[in-house]
């Protein structure tokens, strides 16, 4: 007997019950170990009252699971939040996008059906997406000090701008005066790294980016360094104290602790249907290859 899969859902509360329906009625006809996470479990129930047949839930601090595939249903936010759920457990992620923009979760509204019955039938490939490991003399990140798309140094508040010594393998590289400074990887050169003319680049490269949020200093440039490298950072603040965000997930740190970004040791598996393409993605995006002025 063909043993089943053993799914587990991801989602955020703003959902539609007839895009819901439609995706469980593909995973029923899979007959597919079914598992939600139990905050999605809950909104399902309560607020959009479907009945879920379900096999588990999966708990809040989401360290207790285990799956053949893990599945998003929201925007790059949920996605992201899959990403850190999912951790070490070398769990590949699908997603599909109920959001807006979606470079992570790129499946839209008209192609869930077809592309969720490609992947449980084994229509996929699967791209292995670098991490960005955060470590700190001081303390730890809370909870999860990894990130997918970006590592975010920024002042808080209405706080003046800060200033950020930047060190690539011990070497001086530069002082940053701005409001902040991220660091990105391939897979975040979609995401707030483009927001501050950082450049895109293929999620699969070997390279992250440095780029400053609201420089003060016209000759401060994004800058693609190797993978392989390890950042140095230490923040001088007029407060004493700055902001890390990683993938959105912020803390305060006083103004002496020293940062350092590396390559994580694991990546994240991607699931994307056998001939859907970054390119394409871009293209559908980015409206890249087609004229606004035209309507």
């Amino acid at each position: 007997m063909k043993e089943r899969k053993k799914i587990v859902i991801f989602g955020n509360k703003r959902q539609d019950a007839g895009r819901i329906d439609r995706i469980f009625d593909v995973l029923s006809a899979h007959n597919v170990e079914l598992h939600l996470q139990k905050r999605f479990y809950d909104y399902l129930q309560s607020d959009l009252k479907i009945d879920c047949q379900i096999d588990g839930i999966v708990t809040e601090n989401e360290d207790d699971f285990s799956a053949d595939l893990a599945i998003s249903i929201g925007g790059d936010g949920t996605f992201l939040r899959t990403a850190a759920a999912v951790g070490k457990k070398d769990i590949p992620v699908f997603g599909i996008n109920t959001g807006h923009l979606g470079f992570l979760a790129d499946v839209t509204d008209n192609d869930i059906e077809e592309s969720l019955n490609d992947i449980l039938s084994g229509k996929y490939r699967i791209e292995n997406r670098s991490q960005l490991q955060l470590s700190t003399e001081h303390k730890d990140f809370r909870d999860f000090n990894y990130a997918l798309n970006e590592v975010a140094i920024l002042k808080q508040d209405t706080a003046s701008m800060i200033t950020v010594h930047a060190m690539i393998n011990g070497e001086y590289l530069t002082s940053y005066r701005a409001d902040g400074l991220i660091v990105a990887t391939p897979t975040g050169s979609t995401a707030y790294s483009l927001s501050v003319g950082g450049p895109i680049m293929t999620p699969t490269a070997s390279s992250f980016i440095i780029s400053p949020v609201a420089s003060h200093s016209l000759n401060a440039r994004p800058l693609v360094i190797d993978d392989t490298s390890e950042i140095g950072l230490e923040v001088e603040s007029r407060n004493g104290s700055f902001l890390v965000s990683l993938d959105g997930r912020s803390e305060v740190f006083s103004a002496d602790t020293k940062l350092t970004i590396r390559k994580a040791s694991f990546t994240l598996k991607v699931l994307k249907r056998t001939g859907h393409t970054f390119y394409g993605t871009l293209r559908d995006k980015l409206k890249w290859g087609t004229d606004p002025r035209l309507g």
